[in-house]
């Protein structure tokens, strides 16, 4: 993040907007240090200030910069989205870069997610797809999901799904969120960590 410094908090912000071509709204800042100065002369403020151009423009760069040490050339599309950051890529090997069932798209995601956040001292929502596999994978896990939450409606039965990464067991929490009697969990640790889907007779609100 950049930093600016101004004899008040305001002259920083406003400074900042005006270079980043942005509303003052739009900025997020963290006031590193203030000077109080004698009788008001030689006050000032100092800030690192960002805005979402900034995020996009490291992602761009962090993203690119990793594929250039693979040698691969790769097209990087970032859209901003519910507060977090969707980033479509489209590769030479694009097989390659999701790996077996995910794996190695979703670790580029846990790396990526990382930089980002500690970049910019904030938690972002950052989900990485190549050539919409995560879309399609989505769809997926939410129709497996389904058939399996129906059965425990009927059965009364609680399931347990397959280990899978923390977003797949996102989209499913949200996706069974608004069912009648049923509830979800996530149990296990590490890559064990899987979704029970159990049968919960006290709610009966619901869509399905």
């Amino acid at each position: 993040m950049k930093k600016y410094t101004g004899k008040t908090l305001n002259d920083v912000l406003n400074s900042a907007a005006k270079e980043k071509g942005v509303s003052v709204e739009e900025l997020t800042y963290f006031v590193t240090e203030e000077k109080q100065g004698f009788l008001g002369i030689g006050a000032s403020v100092t800030a690192e200030v960002y805005a979402s151009c900034d995020v996009k423009e490291f992602l761009f760069n962090y993203i690119g910069e990793f594929f250039t040490g693979l040698n691969q050339d790769v097209e990087i599309e970032i859209f901003e989205e519910d507060g977090g950051y969707r980033i479509m890529l489209n590769a030479e090997n694009n097989a390659v870069i999701i790996g077996k069932n995910g794996q190695t798209l979703q670790a580029l995601n846990t790396v990526v997610r990382g930089a980002v956040n500690s970049a910019f001292r904030k938690r972002f929502s950052i989900m990485i797809d190549i050539n919409h596999y995560k879309e399609e994978r989505y769809e997926k896990v939410k129709s497996i999901a389904g058939r399996i939450a129906k059965t425990v409606q009927r059965t009364k039965v609680d399931a347990s799904l397959d280990p899978m990464p923390n977003d797949e067991r996102k989209v499913i929490h949200q996706y069974l969120a608004d069912w009648p009697y049923i509830k979800t969990e996530s149990e296990g640790e590490g890559s064990r960590r899987h979704l029970k889907i159990m049968y919960d007779r006290t709610k009966t609100a619901g869509k399905k």
